[in-house]
């Protein structure tokens, strides 16, 4: 069982006021506005501190599916959790559950449909980059053949199906991974 002290407050995430579940997301139902988003944002801050790094990556996953258009004043001051998922990566203890995140996103960005399938798929490609940069001892799947994209492949799809400044947002996760060069790991 994880255990809550090794797990800091995330600047990157939103703090919560209250206990959250699955059921602070559930009880909204098919709104997928900015509503969902700053839950999502606040549920996966509330799983990091419980010691669940794995399902709050998930629920960050949920975050980047929210239907925005970039003008919203939440979004204004928590941004699109790439900053987030960095440092989510970094922070975490080996000891603690994580599972491939790299394989995670491969699959995610081949596997979805739509609602805004192209927009979802560039986010996930987009998180897959930044998990190798973090976290490049982690394979690939060798059983899943699929054409991973360049940073540049990157860069247009979020260009064209993105928010507005939502390549710079991604831009300034890509150099704070660079940035963290050694992993430092607490236990």
């Amino acid at each position: 069982m994880p255990q809550p002290h090794l797990f800091p407050d995330c600047p990157f995430l939103p703090e919560f006021k209250e206990e959250m579940n699955w059921k602070s997301l559930n009880e909204l139902g098919k709104d997928r506005t900015i509503i969902f988003y700053q839950r999502c944002m606040q549920y996966g801050h509330c799983l990091w501190k419980k010691g669940f790094a794995a399902r709050s990556i998930l629920c960050l996953d949920r975050a980047f599916g929210a239907h925005l258009s970039g003008e919203e004043a939440f979004l204004k001051q928590w941004t699109l959790p790439y900053k987030a998922l960095v440092w989510i990566l970094e922070t975490t203890h080996s000891t603690v559950f994580l599972g491939n995140t790299r394989v995670h996103f491969q699959h995610l960005a081949d596997r979805l449909g739509e609602p805004r399938k192209a927009q979802r798929s560039g986010r996930a490609w987009a998180c897959w980059l930044l998990t190798r940069k973090v976290l490049p001892e982690l394979p690939s799947d060798p059983q899943h053949m699929v054409s991973e994209p360049t940073e540049d492949e990157i860069i247009k799809q979020l260009h064209q199906n993105g928010i507005p400044g939502e390549v710079e947002i991604w831009q300034d996760a890509i150099e704070y991974a660079t940035s963290l060069s050694i992993r430092s790991k607490t236990p």
